[in-house]
């Protein structure tokens, strides 16, 4: 995920617009991050904590994705290839999130 928005965000009118490209490439990094970062913790409630901060981030990747399409940042075709990834990792990390919980005990 993180490396098909860092090679959409390297095109066009996106990567000129240098705030709004960070943001929307900092939302799709943190995804990857926060659950490294939980894992790393050791703990199945910290692990819980970040999943969720993941899935978190991949709404607001996914916010970003439609303001990109409005002002024409993207065009339909990489918007809807780009949102049926974040909805599939949501669908994951949900999954994933639910798992981990009925770990915890």
């Amino acid at each position: 995920m993180a490396k098909a928005v860092y090679l959409v965000a390297t095109k066009g009118e996106l990567s000129r617009d240098f705030g709004f490209r960070d943001q929307i490439r900092r939302s799709a990094v943190s995804v990857m991050a926060n659950l490294a970062e939980g894992f790393e913790r050791g703990r199945r409630t910290e692990f819980h904590q970040f999943i969720s901060i993941a899935k978190s981030s991949c709404a607001e990747l996914r916010s970003h994705l439609y303001l990109a399409l409005d002002i024409g940042y993207l065009d339909q075709e990489t918007f809807t290839r780009l949102h049926a990834m974040t909805e599939e990792l949501s669908r994951i990390l949900g999954g994933l999130g639910a798992s981990v919980e009925k770990q915890k005990g």
